[in-house]
């Protein structure tokens, strides 16, 4: 019998956001994880009103109240996606927890939150690596700055380190994804 710890279980749920900050991957594994669920992919990035975009463009971290719009519009799409085809993935920051439950809240649904876990090292190295177009390398301390790592005890989540490969934690999460099996979506 094992006397290790197992990692804490997370409600089901039909919307999966992979989050983390810049150049965590969040893109990368959540197109990979919605073609492997055969899923609708909505990247956040694209939901960013452009007064947004402009701000990180000019090197301007955002506040709260230039991300709530940009939340909701993004939530709302992935509703809208998980109702026509049963499961969406979406590509979102989700820094703060608070950030998190008002994505959970106006989803009005449990949302599975996956946690691309990351040193600021491993992501500086990533980001210098990368031609963002509106993301400076200048923002990446006020994005650990604004992190709040969700926490598995309290929160629907599931935590991968980065340095796994996409298709590994591809398969980590679609392995963790029981209640999506029915579907045989990546079988």
């Amino acid at each position: 019998m094992s006397t290790a710890p197992s990692q804490p279980r997370f409600e089901p749920a039909r919307i999966i956001i992979v989050m983390g900050v810049s150049s965590s991957g969040k893109s990368t594994v959540g197109a990979a994880l919605g073609r492997a669920l055969h899923a609708p992919f909505l990247d956040g990035d694209r939901y960013h009103p452009e007064a947004n975009v402009e701000k990180m463009r000019n090197g301007i971290a955002l506040t709260d109240e230039d991300r709530w719009p940009w939340l909701e519009a993004l939530t709302a799409a992935l509703k809208e996606a998980a109702q026509k085809k049963g499961v969406a993935v979406g590509a979102c920051s989700a820094l703060k927890k608070a950030y998190r439950d008002f994505i959970t809240e106006k989803a009005g649904e449990a949302v599975l939150f996956v946690y691309l876990d990351g040193s600021r090292d491993v992501i500086a190295e990533r980001m210098a690596r990368r031609n963002h177009e509106y993301m400076p390398t200048s923002l990446l301390d006020s994005q650990f700055a604004t992190l709040e790592k969700p926490d598995p005890t309290t929160e629907n989540v599931l935590n991968v380190p980065v340095t796994d490969s996409p298709e590994k934690i591809v398969r980590t999460v679609t392995g963790a994804l029981d209640h999506l099996k029915t579907f045989k979506r990546w079988q």
